[in-house]
């Protein structure tokens, strides 16, 4: 009988048509058909990923290269995922422009050279380059290189250690990776579902701008698209109802891009509330709870984000369907040591870095690290909005460092202070906030607002990260003149309202 099937394996009839896998196994059914050899459509690797957005990339990529697993990750949508196609890189395709030409024009010299506008076609043109057209071809090189088998369907979980992709049966040694990231929330508005709204899909890949375009939602999408299809000629109104935007950083961060999208025109409605949507002819109509209402051709609802993780079989494994799910710190679940979630699967952080430090953990811990422990994916996940003024904080803010009971002081500074801010240009008065537990002498929180305040996070991350106390951080000397002086001015007038010697 081994030799029929090492004779079968070799026929053509019975490769595998999925391409290079592993294993595959055939069943031999003796009673009443003798002989007869059915293929049975599983194919076996160590570990099976689902999803190919950034956390499972890197969760797969590190497997494979660090440690020689045989890895299949499964895509049902584009590989690379919605940061890369209906987020993070149109959107900053869009914004980009315009900061070049506002920075241009707040240094003399350079403002004197300018004569036009933005290039609204180059523009679109531009971010269709960044998303290769929606086409995920050149991601898929990647994959290959490492060995990575790539399934394309819809996988759901079958029992331990199993995924069924369509009709393939992929069955994991070791683990299984759940990388199935979120997609946007829709509130349960009257008359929104049938009002045809925008997610963050559609307003990041649209080819038109929309004459008047409604955002419900002022967190970090909300702003962001507000800001960039203003600066291309939309008419935009911004609905939060919240006191402030992006309200989950410091109270004078949402107030200064408040001031930003106003001075571009853009009309906010803070503490109102969406009663109702209508759909007319032309244009989407959403009434307010203090009466009033807004109309535009387009409705973006960017109100926040819900898991991608019904119907992907968590019940075959004993867990609730849907909903974020709930790992440890080594990103296994729990009583499931064999399954790992991670990125905005899992709702610890639902930001694209958070995923990919998460998806180094998971895989460090499949490869036996058993030390490996995701410990910075909470307040300590930097952040950054890329509004005009940028908003840049890891950590906490003042007011959750109270809240979590640290002896917790907040030192304010303007974030032009120093003199490399200088070359920055013009108009540029913005704030930074720097909240320090007095008991331990560390960094808890940082925030910068300011123009290009972005790629200076880093610092404020390792400092808060790794908890440098600041007697050693006044050790790093801040070159001059650039804006980085900021963290000296920081130490100084830290010292002088603390009465203290930091050089000790």
């Amino acid at each position: 009988m081994g030799e029929l099937a090492d004779a079968l394996h070799r026929h053509p009839m019975f490769r595998a048509r999925k391409g290079r896998v592993r294993a595959e196994t055939f069943q031999v059914f003796g009673v009443g058909c003798a002989g007869r050899l059915s293929p049975a459509l599983d194919y076996e690797f160590d570990v099976v990923v689902i999803g190919a957005g950034p956390a499972g990339e890197i969760a797969a990529g590190r497997l494979a290269t660090r440690g020689h697993r045989r890895v299949a990750i499964v895509e049902r949508d584009l590989v690379g995922g919605e940061c890369s196609f209906y987020a993070c890189m149109p959107s900053k395709a869009l914004l980009r422009p315009q900061e070049v030409l506002d920075e241009a024009r707040r240094v003399p010299g350079a403002a004197q050279a300018i004569s036009g506008g933005l290039d609204l076609q180059a523009v679109l043109d531009r971010r269709d380059e960044v998303v290769n057209n929606l086409d995920d071809s050149h991601q898929l090189p990647w994959l290959e290189d490492r060995g990575i088998k790539l399934f394309r369907g819809t996988a759901r979980l079958d029992g331990e250690l199993r995924v069924r992709v369509d009709d393939d049966l992929l069955v994991a040694r070791e683990a299984v990776v759940i990388a199935t990231g979120s997609t946007a929330a829709m509130p349960t508005i009257p008359g929104l579902a049938d009002a045809g709204a925008w997610s963050n899909r559609q307003i990041t890949t649209a080819k038109q701008v929309p004459p008047r375009l409604t955002i419900l939602g002022g967190g970090v999408v909300g702003v962001e698209m507000a800001q960039a299809w203003a600066s291309l000629g939309a008419q935009v109104t911004v609905i939060e109802a919240q006191a402030s935007l992006i309200g989950n950083e410091e109270p004078f961060a949402g107030e200064q891009v408040a001031d930003g999208l106003r001075k571009i025109g853009v009309d906010i409605r803070l503490g109102a509330k969406a009663t109702a949507v209508s759909r007319g002819d032309t244009a989407i109509t959403v009434e307010l709870d203090d009466g009033s209402s807004v109309t535009g051709e387009r409705l973006l609802v960017a109100v926040g984000r819900e898991p991608l993780t019904g119907g992907i079989g968590l019940p075959t494994v004993g867990l609730a369907d849907g909903g974020f799910i709930e790992v440890e710190d080594t990103l296994e679940v729990p009583g499931h040591p064999w399954l790992y979630a991670v990125g905005d699967a899992n709702g610890r952080s639902l930001l694209t870095h958070a995923g990919k430090y998460q998806a180094r953990i998971a895989a460090d811990r499949i490869l036996g690290h058993t030390d490996a422990r995701a410990v910075a994916d909470g307040a300590a996940t930097p952040r950054v909005i890329f509004t005009d003024p940028q908003v840049a904080a890891v950590g906490l803010t003042l007011a959750a460092a109270l809240d979590a009971g640290l002896p917790a002081v907040a030192v304010d500074l303007p974030t032009g202070s120093s003199a490399g801010s200088a070359f920055i240009g013009h108009g540029t008065s913005n704030s930074s906030r720097f909240v320090v537990d007095r008991e331990r002498e560390v960094l808890v929180g940082v925030t910068l607002v300011g123009p290009s305040v972005a790629e200076s996070l880093h610092a404020a991350s390792i400092a808060v990260a790794a908890q440098v106390p600041l007697a050693r951080l006044t050790h790093a000397i801040a070159p001059f003149p650039t804006r980085s002086e900021l963290w000296l001015s920081f130490l100084e007038k830290y010292e002088r309202e603390q009465d203290v010697s930091l050089h000790r």
